[in-house]
């Protein structure tokens, strides 16, 4: 399962790559990592095809994870459409019902909950 993570924040990459080093290893999950929403954009381009889970941070320097989430929405909804889920360190209301209006199928809260991730990519999987 290849999945991208949207996050300006550059320390979340060795974070998830420790947190799901045995799946990496296995071979189960591959991470790819985008610092924007537009560089988010261009890796899709070229491998959209190719990524089953789009992860998310909502607030963003330049392009914020609700306009590539409708980007996301417009661009590549051919079947099947990735499984986009939103990251926000607020855990207020309005990101929620935005979120989910724009077609997020799921929303996480920060500091992330590795274990449930871990849970709800099992169900994806299956």
């Amino acid at each position: 399962m290849k999945i991208l993570v949207v996050d300006d924040e550059a320390d979340v990459q060795p974070l998830f790559q420790q947190r799901f080093r045995k799946e990496i290893r296995n071979g189960d999950i591959s991470f790819d990592f985008a610092l924007s929403g537009e560089q988010a954009l261009s890796y899709l381009e070229e491998r959209h095809s190719e990524v089953v889970l789009i992860l998310s941070d909502i607030n963003m320097p330049g392009m914020s994870g609700l306009e590539l989430l409708s980007r996301i929405r417009h661009d590549y909804n051919a079947p099947p459409p990735p499984v986009v889920m939103m990251i926000t360190a607020y855990s207020d209301d309005e990101n929620y019902q935005q979120a989910m209006q724009s077609g997020a199928d799921d929303f996480l809260t920060k500091p992330l909950d590795f274990n449930l991730l871990k849970e709800k990519l099992k169900t994806l999987a299956e």
